[in-house]
């Protein structure tokens, strides 16, 4: 007789872990919002100005077996386009543990994006936790930093990125955890040597950035669609190492747990905040420490908004505020990448 196994914790709608180990992803939310985490197969051919495939990154298998994937987003370029595209490297969200770059919430979103910002999105397919725990994710987006190093090296071929790519403007941009990501990537480069390719910035939006304590705007703010209390507990307990708490310095960079910012050598950084985000407080925070580091930091503010908004379809469709915000905030990043 088979035992049937026990559920032993859950993100609610997201996530359900059992006591074999197994963790089960199927959505379990409202069925009115499931099309947001339909995966979006890829497209050679330009639909609504934008063509997209999925591309091998490593030849070497990660633990679990499986091999460093990435989704690549052109723009469809006009007989005027002459120069090539800068380069933006993605970490999508979803706390270390959901999410994937294929999915119709970051597809609806990063097409718009490289059509405005006239740039090549590559986004990895990075590991997620609890079965692959921080750094794992870390350790997949500097991946991609590398293999668009031997890409510009001409060690490994991927022709849209050898025609099109600009190695000198990469940046890096990510939301949620994948903000994290950005700042964690970001310090990983600048004590590496990267060449041919140019680190030109880095964009954390809304980033994850907590403390074990909970915050004034944690304690003060509306939950959104995209988070919760629980859910920052929860996936955050399931992604930092065994052991840890929200001070480590994968969610807390600016505490005095993680390496001094002044000692990091960092791009440009453009800050991306949402005034009703729940981690609102401790991201000015890391703004703060950032300044008094003497970094070169930006700040921008979405008013009125909550974390990640624009990855919310149904909200982008109905209220002009939110289309309004989102186009607001695609339009700092295109000045941004311009000035650098």
């Amino acid at each position: 007789m088979v035992q049937e196994k026990k559920l032993v914790d859950e993100v609610s709608g997201w996530l359900r872990i059992y006591d074999d180990g197994s963790v089960d992803r199927t959505w379990t939310g409202p069925p009115e919002v499931k099309f947001m985490i339909e995966q979006v197969a890829p497209h050679e051919q330009f639909i609504e100005g934008v063509a997209t495939r999925d591309v091998t990154t490593s030849m070497t298998t990660t633990n679990d077996g499986s091999t460093h994937r990435a989704r690549l987003y052109l723009p469809e370029k006009t007989p005027k386009d002459n120069k090539k595209l800068p380069i933006l490297v993605h970490f999508h969200g979803g706390g270390f543990c959901i999410s994937e770059p294929n999915w119709f919430m970051y597809y609806h979103v990063y097409t718009q994006f490289v059509r405005c910002t006239h740039s090549i999105c590559v986004s990895p397919f990075l590991r997620r936790a609890p079965e692959n725990r921080l750094p794992a994710a870390i350790d997949d987006g500097f991946a991609t930093l590398k293999w668009l190093q031997s890409v510009a090296k001409g060690d490994v071929c991927d022709s849209w990125l050898e025609v099109y790519g600009d190695f000198d403007k990469v940046f890096l941009i990510g939301d949620s955890s994948g903000g994290n990501l950005v700042h964690e990537v970001a310090a990983r480069a600048g004590s590496a040597d990267l060449s041919p390719i140019r680190l030109a910035g880095a964009i954390p939006i809304h980033p994850g950035f907590v403390r074990s304590i909970r915050s004034q705007s944690e304690i003060e703010m509306p939950p959104s669609p995209f988070l919760t209390l629980d859910m920052v507990d929860k996936l955050l307990n399931l992604a930092l190492p065994i052991g840890s708490n929200k001070d480590h310095p994968f969610t807390c960079p600016m505490g005095t747990a993680a390496p001094p910012i002044d000692g990091l050598k960092l791009p440009p950084f453009l800050f991306c905040v949402a005034e009703k985000d729940l981690m609102r407080d401790t991201e000015m925070e890391y703004y703060e420490a950032m300044k008094k580091a003497n970094k070169e930091v930006d700040l921008f503010v979405s008013k009125g908004m909550t974390h990640c908004f624009y990855l919310n379809k149904i909200a982008m469709d109905v209220d002009p505020t939110v289309r309004c915000q989102m186009n607001a905030l695609i339009g700092k990043v295109k000045e941004f990448i311009e000035k650098h």
